[in-house]
């Protein structure tokens, strides 16, 4: 009863939201009022990685004390214009109830940040992770990205080429895996105002897309959207696990029935978890191929070329 009453709750904040009788966003009021995990804690806040008040991060660590635990870096959605960690404690909460020591980072957001000024972001924070996550209880060797949305294209254009985070002196081996949620992952030609004005600037578009990237050295994927999602349509996710699994890296690919975009992100929490069992589905995923042994190592020479704005 509890359970339903907060839902129900969440719901009418949403709604007040949404229809202007808030200053807050729906997401930020919605990670306000619902409940957490109790299997998870927050340890640390707006930790810098670099200049700026876009360059902080929140680590969220199992409240049994970890040891060498695979690390999980979430990026959040929003567009690549808007979106904050703040709103996503319920994310942070949820994952490291599933025993990872999850870090959230922020990054820069348009008008101030075009591609690739946020991946560049998510690799300074990768780095930051590199040097510091075992003091809470994290195993630098052991790092696995996920995100949503915008954030799902994030996360893995930054595990499919390395270049980013070879540019901050991380070997790209250490990611062992990837998971996109509802993820924009093919979407030449630039046909809407969001993706023209944050990437329509870059000399070779072929390098802003994370199908460019695939091949038999990206790291074990996994891939989840709603079959309701007409923000970024299902047929990203369908188009980057088959280009995947032809260079034969290990995928794992579900689209939910009933779930529209907010859903995908939704779905991590307490109050909507029964919507899909996405959250167990990913982290077991994820669990399983950090505590494998990685194949991802950098001998391609093709692929190490000048990164271009």
């Amino acid at each position: 009863m509890t359970r339903l009453l907060t839902a129900f709750a969440s719901l009418i904040c949403l709604g007040l939201a949404a229809l202007g009788f808030s200053n807050a966003s729906p997401l930020s009021l919605f990670d306000a009022i619902g409940p957490r995990d109790s299997g998870g804690r927050l340890a640390a806040r707006d930790r810098e990685f670099g200049k700026g008040p876009r360059h902080t991060l929140d680590v969220y660590v199992p409240v049994t004390a970890p040891e060498s635990a695979p690390v999980l870096v979430f990026f959040y959605g929003g567009s690549w214009d808007s979106g904050s960690k703040d709103d996503y404690a319920f994310v942070g909460q949820a994952l490291a109830a599933q025993g990872f020591v999850t870090v959230l980072p922020d990054y820069r957001l348009y008008p101030q940040a075009r591609f690739p000024d946020f991946l560049n972001d998510g690799a300074a924070a990768i780095a930051w992770v590199r040097d510091n996550i075992a003091t809470y209880g994290g195993d630098p060797r052991r790092i696995v990205l996920a995100g949503h949305s915008a954030g799902a294209y994030n996360a893995v254009m930054l595990a499919l080429d390395p270049r980013y985070l070879e540019g901050v002196g991380v070997d790209p081996k250490v990611i062992r895996a990837v998971a996109g949620l509802s993820g924009p992952y093919d979407f030449l030609p630039l046909d809407t105002d969001t993706t023209r004005k944050v990437f329509g600037q870059a000399a070779d578009l072929a390098q802003t897309q994370p199908m460019t990237f695939t091949g038999p050295l990206s790291p074990p994927t996994f891939l989840a959207t709603g079959d309701e999602d007409t923000t970024v349509k299902p047929r990203h996710t369908a188009a980057l696990a088959a280009r995947l699994r032809a260079a034969n890296v290990p995928v794992q690919e579900r689209v939910y029935r009933g779930l529209d975009h907010k859903d995908t992100v939704l779905a991590l929490s307490v109050t909507f978890r029964s919507k899909a069992p996405e959250l167990a589905e990913m982290s077991s995923f994820l669990m399983r191929q950090a505590a494998g042994r990685t194949q991802y190592t950098m001998t391609d020479p093709a692929r190490a070329v000048k990164l271009q704005p």
